[in-house]
This record gives structure tokens, sequence and C-alpha cells, in this order.
């Protein structure tokens, strides 16, 4: 039951309509009870200013939100994105609830009280709600609340052997895959399987939380072939399951293998992080880690000893979304040995962590050059040349900063001889909206870059 409890989404309208009308009954009574009391002066001598005390509140309280957002939103830049009209809504909604809810406590009576505290907290989860729906990030309860739902595993090294299975991805002996000449053997799993690991930081000593690995049907095999394998990297706040709990990349890879005898590229999805409030901005520093060196060795070399993935970077791809999309530009124009492949969805122009001054000093030692070469146009620039290298780019299009962003890294990678593509999800911003739309119509034109076959549409 609890398990169900956990499964009932939370962005449909049998959830979305009855919390709204809720909130919107209990707020409206609040506010004109005391018209309803006009016969009893003990508890309502002044209904009419009451009330008028109320709604203004109310007009204040939103006020109030939108000021805030304003401020913290597009003069600070806390948050590294321009919110939408329907979020600054849904906060200004938020904050009048909460100035009613102070009113009511100043104003007495313990029953209304108790109901404007109700009024208050279903405003409350109704902008949750649907803040949530505008950014499109938690789909059920579970999502919310699990923030890795994944068994977690051990992958042995080749030489442990032995064991079949996903815990047998073993690329000792196997052969790189040849998509003509595959077929599906028998007792192939028919689906995937999204597992936790821990790659240990033994270069790096960064300290990473779990990475998730998704294997398709083909590396579940007792001898699975060498497939290719997309690194994916998570926003900043962000943790390595979002791009399968929210961004459904599983699910699209899923449909894909569904079609293809269960071939599929691999995926990783490493901690670039540390924790959901750092941003190490994956350069290695003094203050904030080696957050670079933590993907591009320990990651990298996990990788090439544990699962049966391809060696050459034709068949190596790096995928990520805002913060992880710089990371994904940075990495795979530094390292074209490693990453023949990228899609950066919503990329920032460079490393970011607060002001430019802030970024400097947290990331660089203070120093303004090592800052501007770590730039992913600079980094493109410096090497000069990108004959085999396909990058996709992606972003939403109500997302002003990340369009030009986005455009500007573009202008760069065809300069450097980069094949690039462009996709611009329709009515959507800097949200998972965005990250979904991109990945299922970005993903056919980087799996055939990686080597397998190519699919037509979207996944």
């Amino acid at each position: 039951m609890l398990h169900d409890l956990l499964r009932i989404p939370i962005t449909g309208r049998d959830v979305l309509v009855p919390v709204d009308v809720l909130a919107l009954v209990l707020t409206v009574w609040v506010v004109v009870v005391p018209l309803l009391q006009r016969g009893d002066r003990r508890r309502s001598a002044h209904p009419v200013r009451a009330v008028v005390i109320r709604v203004a509140a109310l007009v204040v309280g939103a006020g109030a939100g939108l000021v805030a957002v304003w401020w913290t939103g597009d003069v600070l830049d806390l948050f590294g994105v321009s919110f939408t009209p329907v979020t600054r809504m849904w906060i200004a909604f938020a904050c009048a609830g909460i100035a009613l809810l102070v009113v009511v406590l100043v104003q007495g009576g313990w029953t209304l009280r108790v109901v404007a505290l109700g009024a208050a907290a279903c405003v409350a989860l109704a902008a949750g709600l649907g803040v949530n729906v505008d950014f499109g990030f938690y789909k059920d309860v579970e999502q919310a609340v699990a923030t890795n739902p994944y068994p977690t595993r051990t992958l042995p090294a080749p030489h442990h052997g032995g064991a079949t299975g996903a815990d047998a991805a073993r690329p000792a002996g196997s052969a790189e895959v040849n998509p003509a000449d595959w077929h599906a053997p028998a007792g192939m799993p028919h689906e995937g399987e999204t597992i936790s690991v821990r790659i240990p930081g033994t270069v790096s000593h960064f300290h990473a939380r779990k990475a998730v690995v998704w294997l398709p049907p083909a590396a579940r095999t007792a001898h699975p072939p060498k497939l290719p394998v997309l690194v994916s990297l998570s926003g900043q706040p962000g943790q390595p399951a979002d791009m399968f709990q929210t961004g459904d990349l599983g699910e699209y890879l899923e449909h894909y293998a569904e079609t293809h005898d269960g071939l599929a590229p691999i995926v990783v999805a490493p901690d670039q992080l540390g924790a959901p409030e750092r941003n190490p901005m994956c350069v290695d520093s003094r203050r904030l880690g080696r957050s670079a060196t933590y993907v591009m060795t320990d990651t990298v070399q996990w990788i090439r000893h544990h699962l049966p993935v391809a060696s050459a970077p034709s068949a190596w791809g790096i995928v990520g979304f805002s913060e992880g999309a710089t990371c994904a530009m940075q990495f795979s124009a530094a390292h074209p040995e490693v990453f023949g492949t990228t899609l950066a969805i919503s990329s920032e122009i460079g490393p970011r962590n607060g002001s430019v001054q802030q970024t400097i000093a947290l990331g660089f030692g203070g120093s303004v050059a090592a800052y501007r070469a770590a730039a992913p146009s600079a980094i493109m620039t410096a090497h000069g040349h990108y004959p085999h290298h396909l990058t996709v780019f992606g972003y939403g299009q109500d997302d002003a900063p990340y369009h030009a962003s986005t455009d500007a890294l573009r202008a760069v990678a065809e300069r450097v001889g980069m094949q690039t593509s462009l996709i611009v999800s329709p009515g959507s911003a800097h949200d998972w909206n965005t990250v979904r739309y991109v990945l299922s119509h970005g993903l056919p034109a980087v799996i055939a870059h990686l080597g397998l076959p190519a699919t037509k549409g979207s996944l």
C-alpha cells in the first residue's frame, strides 16, 4: 500500500485540481468570514475593515513574493535561471497565503486561526505542485522523497570473473559489437537495468555520492559485447539519478534497445558535484575539490575496468543539463581523445558559481587567466580542430539566457570543425520538460554517431 501511495502522480489533474480548489475555497472563506459573522458583534465588531485588511494582506504578500523573486532571481541571479511567469505567479500566491495567515493569527479567533493555517498549507502545497509542473521535475511522490531509488551493486573488475548477468559486465575478451552481426543470445534479459554503484575517488580524493549506471540488455548477458558508453551529468543542484528519475534517459534507451536486439549505449552518471548545494564547476580547485580529475580520471578508468565498453572516442559520448552541460562541453572539448560525441542541454557559456569574482576566487585561485581558459569556447579555440566530433545542442524556446549561450558555443564549435545540430524544445524554459524533449529528439543522432544503428524520429 505504501508503494502505491508513493507512486501517486502529482502532475495530473486528479491531484492538482482538488488541491487548487481546496486552497481557493479555504482562502476565500478566511477572507469573507467576518461578513458572515456580522450578527455577532462580539466576534466581528468591524467586519468590513477585517475583510479589507485581509484582502490587503493578500495583495501585499503577493507583491512581496514577486519582489523577492525579482531580487533573488533577476538582480542577484542566485539560481542561475530566469523564472517563468508561471513560477512567479505561484510564488506570489504562496507569499499571499502566508501574509493572510499572519493577519488572521493577529486578529484572533482560534477556530479561524486553525482554518487559516490549513488554508496557508493548501496554498503552499498548490504553489509547490504548480512550480513542480512548470519545472517538470517530480512526477510522483516517490521521486520527491527518494533521492536515489536504485539498488546498489558492486560490479567486479574483469579479473574477478565467474558471475553472470548484470554483475558480470566484463570487458575482457569481448569483441566490439558489430550491429550487423549481432544477434540477441538465448536468455538475454528483455529489459535493461538501472543500479547504483560506488566509484571511488582513487586519484582525485573527491567525495562523491553514488553513481548511477544503466545497463542495456546486451550488457547483461554472460558474454557481453563491447558497447558505446554515455557519461551523464546532472544539473546543479542535483544528483546522479536526476537524468533517470526526471529526465527519463533510461526509458528512452529502453525504447531504442527494444527494437535493436538489446543494443544501446551503456550510461554512467557520476557525481561531479559532491552534494546538491555544491558546485565545483568541473574543475580542480583547492577550495572545491578535484571534480575534473574525478570525472576524467577516476570515473573514466572505472568505466574501462568494470564495464564492457569500446575504447575509441567514436564510441564515447557525454550528456549533461545546465551545469552538467557546461561540464560536458568542458570535458569533451578538452579531451577529444576520450569523447567524440556531446549532447549539451542548456549549457552555460562557462563555469559559474555565483558572481564572476566569486567564481574566480572559488574555482581558480583568483586567476582571471585560468578562469577564461576554462570556458568551453576558449578550450575549443585552443585545441583548434575537431574533425570527427558531433555536438548536439538543445535549449527551451522560452529560455532566453541559455538560447544566447548555446548560440555562442555552437558558433565556436562549428568554427573549429565540429558537426553540430540544434534542438529547441517548444514552449519550455530552463526545466526538465526541455531535458526530456531534447533527449527524446537528440539521442537518435547521438546513438548513431556512437556507432549503433540509426533510428528515425524521436525516442
